[in-house]
């Protein structure tokens, strides 16, 4: 079930689901130990002797308040003549989850209303040696084991302490758990429980006719008990309504901080392009790292999840948020980076978010030889992003430590890790994770990273050094030229691999991921050949029915619900498509790239939440929800289409208002031609 709500701080993460159930809480990284893991923290009703717990019974609108990170959900249930209006926020600044509830009531007699909040808790990951307990100095429910504290409370008429509270032993033998205690609308007052435990909080609210009346719920992490008291104390002490608008105000001030001219697009499209962000800033941790996506759910589906990093996909959101004018996050993802950079100079599978190698696949051993499990196009795009940065804000002393260890160390490695034959990239696992060869979206990639490394020895002024890698950077663009366009398909390939007896084979599975030969550079969105790849990729890759989209590649098998069709719609893919439209550089593909957007627009869950893909026939999103990457790329295509129509109306206000994201500098701009032109001169093909 998709994420539809996620919330975070940077060290506390928390995310709904469509029924309103909080289902994933990560502290104190975010991606890092789930102390829910997928199971339902549930709001309940109490009213005129009946009980509901909110869900399939409850129309439910999940949105956010505009331009922040507070909820605004409305959940109405006709049988209970009970609409309730709720904002959920994570405090910006302390590790709290601030929750509340409007009721309203309906009916025209007054009536008493109770609210239950379950809590159902795996601290660390884990239900074997938790503790639940009431905590009398707090007046609250006390969840804990070893470094991890959870403190949770309630405030309804009562202010000074819990009017219901029990806890329980959960998932045993007639024991499936402490929020059954609820359905009565009288909690049992248990005050201790060990093992596999859970926990319930009513309050009680006596509500007019026709009127309303407000509830409060909030939970502290910390690592003892003093720092989650100290919270609680917090709390109580400011109101829990002024720390969610002290939230709200943040997130809204971050969001307007830049502004680009949105104006020039449909409000929809603007609408997403800040929702995005927000979102994105939902999925990165406070230490550096760019989580791919918190969706536990996902889990069951290969007992591993997404919540790690991946260079690549970490470089890419990186990007998009230095164009929308917001650096340090990118800033801390390249410290966070820094350091695991492997002795030969290049990044590994992907990485948890303390900084601790991740769960892999890719093997150290094959066939007998021994092999660097890398996509290499993680590298090269660290770097690449990199310079980009760098070309957006000129910060030189934040570069300068990353320089040597860094961008000279890669790029050290891509020109070295290259296949003897073809003088192409040596292969490795591709950006799907699927396969092995020599690829052209890792081609694409290492050039990118090549020519962005010449530009950072410009700029230190290591011309030797510079002038080295912009003649690898050519001939691996002659090499391309060579052996990854195939006339006799019209096509760039896929991929390239060597059969058991050492012959290269020719891979011409249409893959939406040859945008990456035009993406970083290697090509131009106007060569005819890049067109005609697009052009097959189009014809070969959109998902026919009302749904439609672009698939990853012919006959993707991941999550596929139906043959009929080439796969499952991705957003990134079909972004990808946008992109070369707009790099096309004619009116019709701004049209067509607008359209693209807006589609996108169009699939996202009401919240605003863009999943990895969709289904094909329904539109139901797939997969984990949300995905950092489509919000990225969202982002990135929104700031392509208006750079591209700035230049169109180059002595128009759209322009001037446009000036400050006209990036780089001049005499970047001067040194990128000059790198490029020098790349293009060298090369012979």
């Amino acid at each position: 079930m998709p994420r539809d709500l996620p919330l975070s701080n940077g060290r506390l993460l928390v995310c709904f689901d469509r029924d309103y159930c909080l289902r994933d809480l990560y502290y104190p990284h975010v991606g890092q130990e789930n102390h829910v893991l997928g199971a339902r923290c549930r709001l309940g009703v109490w009213v005129d002797g009946r009980f509901s717990w909110v869900g399939e019974e409850w129309r439910r609108e999940l949105l956010y308040a505009p331009d922040t990170l507070v909820t605004d959900v409305r959940l109405y249930h006709e049988g209970l003549k009970l609409l309730l209006h709720c904002r959920d926020g994570v405090d910006f600044h302390e590790d709290i989850l601030l929750r509340e509830v409007q009721v309203e009531n309906l009916a025209p007699d007054p009536r008493e209303v109770r609210l239950f909040f379950s809590l159902d808790l795996s601290i660390s990951g884990n239900n074997v040696g938790d503790t639940a307990a009431f905590d009398p100095k707090s007046g609250g429910v006390l969840h804990y084991k070893g470094a991890r504290y959870f403190l949770a409370n309630a405030w309804g008429e009562v202010t000074d302490g819990l009017e219901q509270f029990a806890v329980g032993e959960k998932g045993l033998p007639g024991k499936e758990g402490t929020w059954r205690d609820a359905e009565d609308g009288l909690l049992s007052g248990n005050p201790i429980a060990q093992g596999s435990v859970d926990s319930v909080l009513g309050v009680r609210l006596t509500v007019p006719g026709m009127d309303r009346r407000a509830a409060y719920f909030w939970l502290a992490a910390g690592e003892n008990r003093a720092q989650v008291q100290r919270l609680d104390d917090l709390v109580k002490s400011r109101h829990p309504a002024r720390l969610l608008k002290r939230t709200a105000d943040y997130w809204t001030l971050w969001i307007k901080k830049e502004s680009p001219p949105l104006g020039l697009l449909p409000p929809r499209v603007g609408e997403l392009y800040h929702r995005s962000l927000l979102i994105l800033r939902t999925q990165i941790d406070a230490q550096g790292g760019i989580l791919a996506g918190n969706d536990s759910d996902v889990i069951h589906f290969n007992r591993d999840t997404y919540s790690y990093i991946w260079p690549r996909d970490g470089a890419l959101v990186a990007h998009a948020l230095d164009l929308a004018g917001h650096p340090t996050a990118p800033r801390q993802f390249f410290r966070f980076l820094a350091p695991l950079l492997e002795p030969e100079g290049c990044f590994l599978h992907k990485y948890n978010p303390d900084g601790t190698l991740a769960s892999s696949w890719h093997p150290w051993y094959e066939e007998g030889q021994p092999q660097l499990p890398i996509q290499e196009d993680s590298t090269a795009l660290v770097v690449w992003a990199l310079w980009h940065h760098f070309v957006s804000y000129r910060d030189l002393d934040f570069i300068k430590p990353l320089y040597r260890p860094l961008v000279k160390k890669a790029a050290d490695f891509m020109c070295a890790y290259r296949d003897p034959e073809t003088g192409l990239p040596a292969p490795s696992y591709d950006l799907w994770e699927e396969r092995r060869g020599i690829l052209s979206f890792t081609v694409g990639a290492v050039f990118g990273g090549l020519t962005a490394a010449a530009l950072f020895c410009m700029v230190f002024g290591e011309e030797e050094q510079a002038e080295r890698y912009r003649r690898v950077a050519a001939e691996i663009r002659d090499m391309a030229s060579l052996y990854l366009w195939r006339p006799e398909a019209q096509s760039f390939c896929r991929m390239l691999r060597r059969t058991p007896e050492g012959a290269l084979e020719v891979d011409l599975t249409p893959d939406a991921s040859l945008w990456g030969l035009f993406a970083f550079g290697l090509y131009t969105g106007d060569d005819p050949r890049i067109a005609a790849t697009m052009s097959r990729l189009r014809e070969r890759l959109w998902v026919p029915g009302p749904v439609g989209g672009m698939a990853r590649y012919e006959g993707d098998p991941y999550h596929r619900v139906s043959p009929e069709v080439p796969g499952n719609p991705w957003f990134i893919c079909t972004l990808w498509l946008a992109d070369y439209l707009l790099e096309r550089g004619d009116e019709a593909g701004e049209e067509e790239a607008l359209e693209i957007l807006t589609w996108v627009t169009d699939h996202a869950l009401p919240s605003g939440v863009l999943a990895e893909q969709l289904h094909p026939l329904t539109g139901e999103p797939l997969s984990v929800s949300p995905l950092t990457w489509s919000h990225a790329t969202y982002v990135t295509t929104v700031h392509r289409l208006l750079r591209r129509l700035a230049r169109k109306a180059a002595r128009t206000e759209a322009e001037a208002v446009y000036a400050p994201y006209q990036r780089p500098e001049d005499w970047i701009a001067r040194l990128y031609a000059q790198t490029c032109d020098s790349i293009h001169g060298l090369c012979k093909v």
